[in-house]
């Protein structure tokens, strides 16, 4: 699992211009089943975004598809984590740790 930290590298005027796009990408990577949750940071100076994906340099590649990365309007930091506790809503993606 990882969890996508985005922090905007211009002003909302920018980011606001190409949301819309972010927004069909988003919404691309829900139907796909990779993304399990988003939204802005408060303050607005970013998002971030819950992630499922085979492998980090899958979901690298994946996060510089991004239009705002594309754009060059935002910087993502990626955490890769095991999530070995979950809510009920998650537990498909529960994992043990290694012995």
């Amino acid at each position: 699992m990882f969890v996508l930290e985005l922090t905007y590298t211009a002003g909302l005027e920018s980011i606001d211009a190409v949301l819309p796009q972010h927004i069909a990408w988003l919404e691309e990577h829900y139907a796909a089943g990779t993304f399990l949750a988003s939204g802005r940071k408060v303050p607005r100076d970013g998002g971030v975004i819950l992630a499922v994906g085979e492998d980090r340099a899958g979901v690298e590649a994946l996060v510089a598809t991004d239009p705002f990365v594309r754009a060059g309007l935002t910087e993502y930091r990626v955490t890769e984590f095991v999530a070995t506790t979950t809510g009920p809503e998650l537990a498909a993606h529960r994992r043990q740790l290694p012995a």
